[in-house]
Formats: C-alpha cells, structure tokens, sequence
C-alpha cells in the first residue's frame, strides 16, 4: 500500500481521441505528445522545469524512439531532466502512473511527469535480417496489424482470446450487444450540456493541415452510434462467435498527461486544496494463454488485496474493455452489475470500447475520467483495471477526497 504518491486534482489532461487516419495519424506521437504538454502547462501558467523526472510510456513505435523521453522532455521545456521510455501495451499508462508513484514513495522524484502517447494510424512497418533464410530473404513486420492478429505466445488473435472467455463466462451475443449499446448510452452522457463532463478534463490537440495552418481537434473522431438492432443485425466476427465489431474497441490516436507528486506538492498544484488524490495500490496478473479479457480479474484482486479493500468499498470502477466480454467477465467474477448504474459506478461517461484504444494513453483517459467521476460522487475509492497483450493485466486503486 502506497501512502506518499499523489495527483493534483485537474493535474491531467487528455486529448480526444481519433479514429486511426483522422486527423492525427500525420503526426509523429512523440512530437504530439510533448508539444500538446507544452501547451496544457502554459495554459496552467506552469513552469516544465518544476518536473525532475520524465516517464514517458508509449507502445507503437515512432521515428526517433531511441531518444523518446528525453527528447519529450526539451520539447516540453522541461530540458535538464531525465527520463525513462515505458512500453505496455494497453496498461502502459497505469505501470507509468505505478512508477511514478514508487519513485515518489522511495524519494526519489518529487515531481514526477508521466505522459503517454501513441499514433496507432501509419504504424511502422519493420524489417528484421534473416541471413539464414531462403536467399537471406528479410522478415517484415506490421507493428499494428501483425500484432493484433497473433500472440507469438499461443498464436491467437485477440479477439479469439476474447472469445475463449466468452465461451468460459457461458456469455451470448444478446448480451453482448445489450451491454454495448449500454456503454454507447454512457459515452452519450459524457456528450450531454455541450460535453460538459469531458470538458472537465479534455484538452485539444493542435495538428498541421499543412505547412503553414494547423487546427485544433477538441472532440472524438469515430465513434460509431450504436442501436439495439443494428447491434443485433452484426455477425459475430468469428463463426460460432459472440463477438460482432459493434462489440469491439478500434485502434485510434492520442495522448494524455498525470503529474505524480508529494502530498504538499499536489496541495500546491491542486485547482482545490482541499481535494486529496492519492495513489493507493496497485495490482498485475497473468492469467491463463489464450484469456486475455480475463487477465483484469486476478490484477484487480491483488490491487484489492494490497489495499486492504474489498470490491464493496469501490466508489467508481473504469476497465480498458477492448471487448465487451472483459466487463461482463468482471461483473459475473466480482458479483458486480456491469451496466454501471448503481454502486460501484461502471464505466459511466464512456470508455475505451466506445471511443478507441491509442494503446500507450488509453488507460490514462480512463484514469483521468475515473478520478473526475469520483469528484462529482462525493470521493471514495476508484479502481481501474484492463487487460493487455500477452494475457496480462494491470489495476490501480486511487483514494479520491
């Protein structure tokens, strides 16, 4: 249990996302990244150099990768920091934000930056040397799509994974599509009073249009409206399947920012004073090959455990659900009602099978929506949880009030 790592509250931003080939796939991640935090801080009026560490996380690869985080750092005006390149794929925002914590928790940050970026549309495509090879023929590699379609590890699609939990949780198509169109319903909300919600925390991205105009993207791009029937007129992807794409996450781009810092610092940063945001526990699993969509189950478990909570003690519960299986998954383990409506509060406001997965930031989002969530409930506990690549999983429990 972690007692030293806090957030300022507003201490965050995220960008909205953009469907892959949107407005965002001609910009470098990286540059993105760095350049959007520059232009939060100095909206905040808030110096880049107050920052001794830099965590940058970020899983599909960029030109100039090698020198990420520090090169993030001078395009931020942070220069003189250091910093480290984090990659976990859906859960690297949480490990970033995790370590942040326990470089706080040991002293050795006091003011730790964590930003996380990814650019899934134009992903590199890489070229190994395979000598041995027929003809010394290289071995290419499409970081995106080769990925998506097969774990090196058990040689499954993701969404295969997925299904093997479906067929495990005994879930059908029907309730399938009724809890997506749910988690469409609760993206909505966040839209309602002029995006009222997301404005509390999202802030725009500025990309070129050309070599002398840019514009700013201040609202989701993509996302698909969802009805009961043309949910129900989707075929499941795989034959026999549960899953249609209606029921599915899209790849997408985008960046988000956490400060991670002393309590006295977060005080001094926070837009209220008197509004503690602390970083609790943290939690990773993983489970059997081939269940990715389970892996949030034992991850949340553990972060529960070092918490010294139960799931009962949740104010607000946020998951990265690329399928929807993973929250049904979740609420048939945990005895918990995944529609949201009721405490613990479930994916209210949206979530990343609605809006997209940038993969480096999605979590992040997630994070930040939980915390505001939380605010407007009064505090209390809220736990996020998701699975990724590799059928691992990650939680993280943060005490908000």
């Amino acid at each position: 249990m972690l007692k030293k790592a806090f957030i300022p509250y507003k201490g965050y931003y995220s960008t909205p996302f953009s469907r892959w080939q949107g407005s965002m796939a001609n910009e470098n991640a990286i540059e993105l990244g760095a350049k959007t935090s520059k232009r939060w801080l100095e909206q905040k009026a808030w110096d880049p150099k107050m920052f001794d560490y830099l965590i940058l996380g970020m899983t599909v690869g960029q030109l100039h990768q090698f020198y990420s985080s520090t090169w993030a750092a001078a395009m931020m005006g942070a220069t003189g920091i250091p910093g480290v390149y984090l990659s976990q794929a859906c859960t690297t925002s949480t490990t970033c934000i995790f370590n942040a914590a326990m470089g706080v928790e040991a002293g050795l940050y006091k003011n730790c930056y964590t930003l996380m970026t990814d650019r899934c549309s134009n992903g590199p495509h890489t070229i190994w040397p395979n000598p041995m090879g027929p003809g010394g023929e290289v071995i290419s590699e499409n970081w995106l799509m080769d990925n998506f379609n097969a774990d090196p590890n058990v040689g499954l699609k993701m969404i295969e994974t997925a299904e093997n939990v479906a067929k495990e949780g005994g879930f059908t198509k029907e309730q399938c599509d009724e809890l997506t169109l749910r988690r469409y319903e609760q993206y909505l909300d966040s839209l309602a009073n002029d995006r009222e919600f997301q404005k509390r925390y999202m802030f725009p991205a500025e990309v070129k249009i050309s070599r002398k105009k840019t514009k700013l993207v201040e609202e989701d791009e993509g996302v698909t409206p969802c009805t009961e029937e043309g949910l129900a007129n989707l075929r499941p992807v795989i034959p026999g399947g549960v899953l249609s794409f209606g029921a599915q996450t899209f790849p997408a781009d985008g960046n988000c920012g956490v400060i991670v810092t002393t309590e006295d610092r977060a005080k001094e940063l926070s837009a209220d004073p008197s509004m503690k945001i602390q970083i609790v526990a943290y939690g990773y699993s993983r489970t059997k090959p081939g269940y990715m969509a389970a892996a949030p189950v034992p991850a949340s478990k553990m972060a529960l455990e070092n918490a010294g909570l139960k799931i009962s003690d949740m104010k607000i519960i946020k998951t990265h659900n690329p399928f929807v299986v993973n929250d049904l998954y979740f609420g048939q383990q945990f005895g918990v009602d995944p529609v949201g409506k009721g405490e613990p509060g479930f994916n209210n406001y949206g979530s990343s099978l609605i809006y997209g997965h940038p993969q480096g930031p999605t979590a992040g989002r997630l994070i930040i929506e939980g915390i505001e969530e939380t605010v407007m409930k009064g505090g209390g506990y809220f736990l996020w949880t998701g699975c990724a690549a590799g059928d691992t999983g990650g939680a993280i429990i943060l005490k908000i009030g």
